[in-house]
């Protein structure tokens, strides 16, 4: 399954959009209707710098947000889920079909607006710690006025409150082992934390009026790290709460790996989705353990054809003559451990390693080692029987000059 992601506010560049405005004219003039100025001057020329500012910032991103899944829709094959990071969520809400193109727009300049009015904060990344370090930093250093407000990835946290608290603990950050960088945030106020509580209250009055259509595709919220659902007040709902609450991202990607997405396609020119996702991703995926696979392959594909389904619960270190096996079963062990695991295993190999544990060790051990390691003379895989003709037998067997069917037969018959 594949997840399209769009990108929030920090992302916004001078000439940004600048391949897909001419491409789709008619999103471009409705944009203009909607916000009274030229979106594609603002995004292309940037005048005065007004990219830099939230209350131009936002509108404009939506906008390029928009251009790119008009391309998408072109281009690449449907999505099964969509999800944005912050002001991206309202992207990934119009792609779904919550609200048309300039309602979305209308939300996200009213939003804008209401966000630059408060003042007096800022926001700043985190790289390099876990969760726990960047809580017990804040409350080791009394930092009750700074909180996470976006997690973004296992080790990367933006960090949202004054401007004076986050300049003092900056310096606390700087020296915490493991930190990788204390870097500002492009936002003009403490967004994603109860300071924009306010905000929120006024979005919300303003979001009781907008009517939410079904979506067509799941979008996964920024507030729960799950799919909205079908309650269009509790789309409305969450979409105010997002202000004020911080961004879940790292849920988010979590929720979706886990719900049977392998592809992620950021609909930006921005990467920095992107590169988050893939630090999770990374991070959630546990390295293979080589030794406990190669077990429980020994245990399932070569002891249980063997000697049933004892073999699935047995202890890893046991002795196989717990199992009562005799000459002839370690003959066809090695036969099928060759077999199965496409490598030539002598009889001797498994007499010597008695144990799944052991014969997995010995088989994930190089050859130099094991080579070094082995004993002069190892033992026999074979009992020596009284009847040199059963002895005479199985060296046959175990060297493939009989088959196993042929052997048990000679031997039944010399019994």
């Amino acid at each position: 399954m594949r997840c399209y992601v769009f990108p929030g506010q920090g992302t916004q560049k001078k000439g940004m959009g600048r391949s897909l405005f001419g491409r789709f004219p008619d999103l471009r003039c409705r944009a203009d209707r909607v916000l009274g100025y030229s979106i594609e001057e603002l995004c292309l020329e940037n005048p005065e710098r007004r990219l830099s500012e939230t209350a131009f910032a936002q509108p404009a991103i939506y906008v390029v947000n928009a251009l790119h899944w008009s391309a998408a829709q072109e281009d690449l094959p449907p999505a099964d889920f969509f999800a944005g990071h912050s002001l991206g969520e309202y992207s990934a809400l119009f792609a779904a079909g919550a609200f048309d193109f300039e309602t979305g727009l209308t939300l996200v300049q009213r939003r804008a607006e209401l966000m630059s009015q408060v003042s007096g904060g800022a926001m700043a990344a985190v790289v390099g710690v876990s969760e726990q370090i960047v809580e017990e930093t804040l409350k080791q250093h009394d930092a009750t006025g700074v909180v996470i407000a976006n997690y973004n990835a296992p080790e990367q946290f933006v960090l949202s409150g004054s401007s004076e608290e986050l300049a003092r603990i900056k310096l606390v950050f700087e020296k915490v082992e493991g930190v990788r960088g204390f870097v500002p945030v492009r936002v003009s106020g403490p967004f994603h934390a109860p300071a924009m509580a306010p905000a929120a209250a006024r979005f919300r009055g303003l979001l009781a009026s907008v009517d939410v259509g079904e979506l067509r595709t799941p979008v996964i919220s920024n507030v729960t790290g799950r799919p909205f659902g079908p309650d269009a007040q509790e789309v409305r709902e969450l979409l105010a709460e997002q202000i004020a609450k911080p961004v879940r991202w790292t849920d988010c990607i979590r929720y979706l790996r886990d719900a049977g997405v392998s592809v992620f396609t950021e609909l930006s020119e921005s990467k920095v989705l992107t590169s988050l996702i893939d630090r999770i991703t990374t991070a959630q995926e546990p390295a293979p353990d080589l030794r406990r696979d190669l077990i429980e392959r020994i245990k399932r594909e070569i002891l249980q054809p063997e000697i049933g389904d004892e073999a699935l619960g047995f202890d890893e270190d046991a002795s196989f003559r717990q199992l009562g096996l005799n000459s002839i079963i370690y003959v066809r062990l090695a036969r099928r451990a060759g077999t199965v695991l496409g490598v030539p295993i002598k009889p001797d190999v498994i007499f010597r390693h008695r144990s799944c544990a052991a014969l997995a060790d010995y088989l994930l051990t190089p050859d130099d080692v094991a080579q070094a390691a082995a004993p002069e003379a190892p033992p026999a895989p074979l009992r020596e029987y009284q009847d040199e003709r059963v002895t005479a037998l199985l060296r046959d067997c175990a060297n493939g000059t009989l088959s196993v069917d042929r052997t048990i037969e000679a031997i039944r018959a010399i019994a």
